[in-house]
């Protein structure tokens, strides 16, 4: 009886390690909407704050550093964009993968640009901070029949 009694509390306690230590999806939901706010609204100070100084995007026309991301932000008139599908995976307790679909309405560099977009973003937590890594994001296209 004992010996039920000692694995019933290990189990209860490494349940509670392992619910303090699990990455929250709704912190990372979060910044990443709070990435994408900070640049439609062209707040490169706060953008910034949220991007790894190593940070890296990938998109049809370029990779871009922190720099050319920021750079960037001025060819954007973005009016709305919202949200669907977001799903938060944690390959380890310091890293999230992020992937969604965003709906885009704004303009780049005077071209409209709107429409649904999939994306992705890589999260990396140091000093218990959450810094944006990676980010990219393409137009969906329908199959051709």
């Amino acid at each position: 009886m004992k010996k039920y009694i000692t694995y019933a509390i290990t189990a209860f306690f490494a349940t509670i390690a392992v619910s303090i230590a699990a990455p929250d999806k709704d912190a990372i939901m979060t910044k990443e909407k709070a990435a994408w706010q900070a640049f439609k609204d062209k707040k490169s100070d706060e953008f910034k704050k949220l991007l790894s100084a190593g940070f890296m995007g990938v998109y049809s026309d370029n990779i871009y550093t922190v720099q050319k991301q920021i750079d960037d932000m001025q060819k954007w008139d973005m009016k709305s964009f919202s949200f669907t599908d977001m799903n938060v995976v944690f390959p380890d307790a310091d890293t999230a993968t992020i992937t969604y679909k965003v709906t885009v309405e704004g303009t780049y560099g005077g071209k409209d640009v709107s429409g649904n977009y999939n994306a992705g973003s890589v999260w990396r937590k140091h000093n218990g901070v959450w810094h944006a890594v990676f980010h990219t994001d393409m137009k969906e296209e329908k199959p051709s029949s």
